[in-house]
């Protein structure tokens, strides 16, 4: 089984997957297995196994990346019996995002120039990211990455990132001009040195960037919409919804239009995508204005 392991892992990672996970798992499995005496999968083996895990959600993690392997090595040798994947019944939750309203968003980057110390480089950091997260939908992390070399004439060079996937973001002028600008009130920089750094030169941490992102939606006076305070992950898709909210009224352009924000957001599909859209009134209206259109259409028909 373990050989099997090695070439499923092998080809994942040869069509682009770091498979760090699965083969942490697979192999934690494969040992189990052993243990029991088995050469193959046995679905009840597998069950078992997952079921050592210390969540619904993590136990259902388990399975399945078991049964994705077990479909991969079945073509070969179907001894492999493939355990039922929704056996512990784990539904993913998505948790209500805050979309950050233009108003509020400037309210951010007003209250990240008021940061101390005055006049110092932490002020213009923090206000230059958040202003390129909103404007872009970037991952945090994708931010953090930056490079001064990472700045083209055509864009953002995002790379490595998730899915190992690298892309190029293309930047409005006035974005572009605002990080020429940060990176001019900087000390001199060389291409390899990150683009968002803190008072010493250090490439901002994520940890540091999320606390104090935190005080700022307080600062600025951003209530949320529920009991849970609004999220820095929260700008990416307040950026998709804004995007859908702006795209062409032609609807024929919509699917158009989704595959490329999936697209710019460094998605591997589009259902990636839906996942960072929110209902919101503008949208709702422009559903209900569709659906009155169509209606009529077909009433005079």
């Amino acid at each position: 089984m373990l050989k099997a392991i090695e070439a499923y892992l092998a080809l994942g990672r040869a069509t682009g997957f770091a498979m760090l996970n699965a083969e942490c798992l697979l192999k934690s499995f494969a040992a189990y297995a052993t243990e029991r005496g088995q050469t193959h999968v046995h679905a009840q083996t597998a069950i078992d196994w997952a079921a050592r895990g210390p969540s619904v959600a993590q136990r259902d993690a388990r399975l399945k990346a078991v049964c994705r392997f077990v479909r991969h090595v079945r073509v070969e040798d179907a001894r492999h019996e493939l355990p039922p994947a929704n056996h512990f019944g784990a539904r993913k939750t998505r948790r209500a995002p805050h979309i950050y309203s233009a108003a509020e968003i400037d309210r951010l980057i007003e209250a990240a120039l008021r940061l101390r110390p005055k006049g110092g480089l932490r002020p213009r950091t923090y206000a230059a990211l958040i202003a390129l997260l909103s404007v872009t939908g970037l991952r945090i992390s994708e931010a953090l990455k930056l490079t001064v070399a990472d700045l083209t004439r055509d864009g953002l060079l995002i790379r490595e990132t998730k899915f190992r996937k690298t892309r190029l973001t293309p930047l409005h002028d006035t974005a572009a001009a605002g990080l020429e600008h940060y990176l001019a009130r900087r000390r001199p920089c060389s291409e390899a040195d990150p683009v968002f750094v803190d008072a010493r030169g250090v490439p901002l941490r994520y940890i540091a960037v999320k606390e104090s992102f935190d005080r700022l939606v307080s600062g600025a006076g951003i209530a949320p919409a529920s009991r849970r305070r609004p999220r820095l992950h929260d700008l990416r898709h307040a950026f998709a919804v804004r995007v859908l909210q702006g795209g062409a009224e032609d609807r024929s352009r919509r699917h158009a239009n989704m595959a490329a924000l999936a697209t710019y957001m460094g998605h591997v599909n589009i259902y990636a995508t839906y996942w960072y859209l929110e209902a919101t009134a503008d949208l709702m209206r422009d559903v209900a204005v569709a659906g009155e259109a169509f209606f009529a259409e077909g009433r005079q028909s």
